[in-house]
């Protein structure tokens, strides 16, 4: 089953950018990124830009509304994602607890909807 980790946490939370503990994070992540890999449970990955980046797309009584900015208001940011194959929630929750910011930040877990399952 495929799950999709969402990694989320509020802005200016974890090492500046230019700071030692940044690079040392950022040894983590690519360690990370190795082990599921290695594993052979890795699907797809990215991290995303900032959320003052994003443009939220609405079609209200046939006309496009765009907006600046995520779909929600939230304190925590969407950073990133993960999408793993794995047994179950379980091994879910065991990668995402070895995701580098879950100490500061949070990884919402979802399972992947398999829409070809629901075709007639």
């Amino acid at each position: 089953m495929q799950y999709m980790l969402l990694l989320a946490d509020e802005p200016g939370a974890g090492p500046a950018q230019d700071s030692p503990e940044f690079a040392a994070e950022m040894g983590e992540w690519f360690a990370f990124d190795q082990m599921v890999k290695d594993a052979g449970v890795f699907v797809a990955g990215e991290a995303l830009h900032p959320q003052s980046t994003a443009t939220t797309v609405r079609v209200r009584d046939g006309q496009t509304v765009l907006t600046d900015g995520p779909y929600a208001e939230t304190k925590e940011h969407l950073g990133g994602f993960y999408v793993l194959e794995v047994a179950d929630l379980d091994e879910a929750i065991s990668y995402a607890e070895k995701i580098p910011n879950v100490g500061y930040g949070a990884v919402e877990i979802r399972p992947v909807l398999d829409v070809s399952q629901m075709q007639q």
